[in-house]
């Protein structure tokens, strides 16, 4: 297939990352698992990996946008929790944008699949953690404050480094923070890696080779694709969908996990 260069793209390349665009926008609302369809479609549309790992940063912001407008049920008196989360992880997103412009990648890319691995199983053990944290700290059924600053600010860091699955160490860092419904915490998940997501961005968008003709295309969709996610998640038993969205980003770890060690 055509590469999309200098802003040229051919109508095949379009409606592949317009689709993928959807398929991400679905993914990383419910899962935080964006980046599974629109990274592979920026490299068969030809973009080489760096272009296309800035390029997917830059369109993933639109699935910031969408998922917030699908998520203003969820969201409803969430500000006070969402200021200070958001500041955290946009700082941690600056961080990683700036250790990927300035350093190489292959070590952390042996790391990347055992944090999503990670992430998949305090997904899938929230319950049994949150009842161990009561035991030891009684009074206390959430992760302290520092803790969680700590935790939101290295995911950011992740997010804006590499950023595939960023959504489930997130999810799976917030669940442990609070006792509510599962939808409202991927809601919180949305706008706190959308806003260490937005920093490198921004870093990339001036720093970066960032490929605009797909940028927008991909985007386009993603808004679409997270716009929806929110209605589906409002619709999809929880314990369920926590053991699909764990399940699939230990499948993704494994994946990149193969990916990194042959390469």
């Amino acid at each position: 297939m055509q590469a999309l260069i200098a802003g040229q793209s051919t109508p095949g390349a379009a409606l592949l990352l317009l689709a993928a665009g959807i398929a991400s926008g679905l993914a990383g609302s419910i899962a935080g698992l964006a980046s599974l369809f629109s990274y592979p479609a920026l490299l068969a549309a030809g973009l080489p990996p760096v272009a296309a790992n800035v390029t997917n940063t830059v369109a993933l912001f639109s699935n910031t946008v969408g998922s917030a407008a699908g998520s203003r049920e969820e969201l409803r008196g969430q500000r006070t929790r969402l200021v200070p989360l958001a500041i955290t992880a946009a700082l941690g997103g600056a961080i990683g944008a700036a250790l990927l412009l300035s350093t190489p990648s292959k070590t952390f890319e042996l790391v990347v699949p055992w944090l999503i691995a990670l992430g998949s199983v305090l997904i899938l053990a929230r319950e049994p953690l949150r009842r161990l944290t009561a035991r030891l700290s009684p009074g206390q059924e959430s992760l302290p404050k520092l803790p969680l600053a700590c935790a939101v600010l290295l995911v950011g860091l992740y997010g804006g480094y590499f950023g595939a699955a960023a959504g489930v160490l997130m999810l799976a860092v917030l669940s442990l923070s609070a006792a509510e419904p599962l939808r409202v915490t991927n809601a919180v998940k949305n706008i706190a890696t959308g806003a260490a997501n937005v920093t490198a961005a921004v870093a990339y968008a001036f720093l970066a080779p960032v490929d605009w003709s797909a940028a927008l295309t991909l985007g386009l969709g993603c808004f679409v694709g997270a716009w929806m996610g929110p209605a589906v998640v409002r619709r999809l038993p929880e314990a369920p969908l926590r053991i699909a969205i764990a399940l699939a980003g230990l499948g993704l770890a494994w994946s990149l996990w193969r990916e990194a060690t042959a390469s």
